[in-house]
């Protein structure tokens, strides 16, 4: 048996409501079914995803690393729906400008700008975690355009025939921890603060996994690195259970601590892609505009942004 999104979906219904009554019926489906239906979903994974006590469902350690990878996927197939369905209505034929992108919190900002400069032309967004799959849209010209990142150490193949253009060479990443850990006390943090702590990382983000473990083996360190997508991360580094790599853009909140790592072990390199220099030229002024401004509004990274300049010059 192979998980299917309606498994994911039944998964994540069970843990909300915390019982299979009321998740068969918010599922629309009977009790039976969605019993026999977990249990198929158990054998499949070969363990238990809930404890089924007097109380309700609770789920397990198993059932807990299922949800972590499940409710993001599932969040993600909700909104895919919504905008087809609204696309259908409107009778949409495909946006003026297709834009792809991998994670950055320069994309709203960038999408704001290019939205009332080209006004009343349409600009579409595809998210990815995939590097190489966007910019293999792009050749295959399902996209104008994409932003994505380049792990130090871990190099991307940009396929032949597309234009890039470097928005940062470096970017330093930095590291999320609980306002709390001992290690957030100073402006930046020691690898060798963090030794005992576990790490996360989400293994289908080109080159983190890989880039992450060559840093720490470099600082001869082998703490356990956990795998999970980057909101899980940050909720677990907020109470203290993990540490996780964030960009540097990455704002502070009331649990969560944002800093610098001493030395700024690992990098990544920011590209934009187009098939012609000409289409590279109609949106990077508005990212690199759009890039800087989350810079400004992340005062850790700012404040070492602003440092470098000042040294430069």
């Amino acid at each position: 048996m192979e998980l299917e999104v309606r498994h994911l979906r039944a998964v994540c219904a069970i843990a909300d409501t915390g019982s299979l009554h009321r998740a068969a019926r918010q599922l629309g489906m009977s009790q039976p079914s969605l019993t026999t239906q977990l249990r198929r979903i158990e054998d499949a994974l070969g363990g238990r995803l809930f404890a089924r006590e007097r109380t309700g469902c609770r789920p397990t350690p198993l059932g807990r690393v299922l949800l972590s990878r499940a409710r993001p996927l599932v969040a993600e197939m909700r909104e895919l729906v919504a905008e087809a369905r609204a696309a259908a209505a409107r009778g949409d034929d495909g946006a003026d400008l297709r834009i792809g992108s991998t994670a950055s919190r320069a994309i709203p900002g960038w999408l704001r700008r290019l939205r009332v400069r080209r006004a009343p032309a349409r600009t579409s967004l595809q998210m990815d975690v995939s590097a190489s799959a966007l910019l293999g849209l792009v050749v295959d010209g399902q996209l104008d355009v994409a932003f994505v990142h380049e792990v130090e150490g871990c190099p991307l193949r940009v396929p032949d025939g597309l234009a890039i253009r470097v928005l940062m060479e470096r970017e330093p990443q930095f590291v999320a921890l609980a306002v709390d850990h001992p290690a957030a006390a100073g402006p930046a943090v020691r690898l060798a603060d963090l030794a005992a702590d576990q790490w996360m990382v989400d293994p289908t983000v080109e080159g983190e996994r890989d880039g992450l473990l060559r840093v720490l083996r470099a600082a001869g360190l082998k703490p356990q690195v956990l795998h999970g997508d980057y909101l899980t991360g940050f909720n677990l580094a907020a109470t203290g259970e993990v540490v996780t790599l964030c960009q540097p853009t990455t704002r502070s909140r009331p649990d969560l601590a944002i800093r610098p790592l001493d030395g700024h072990p690992l990098g990544v390199r920011l590209l934009l892609a187009a098939r012609t220099e000409a289409e590279l030229d109609e949106v990077y002024a508005d990212l690199e505009a759009a890039y800087w401004e989350a810079a400004r509004e992340a005062s850790a990274y700012w404040a070492l942004a602003a440092g470098s300049a000042r040294a430069a010059g």
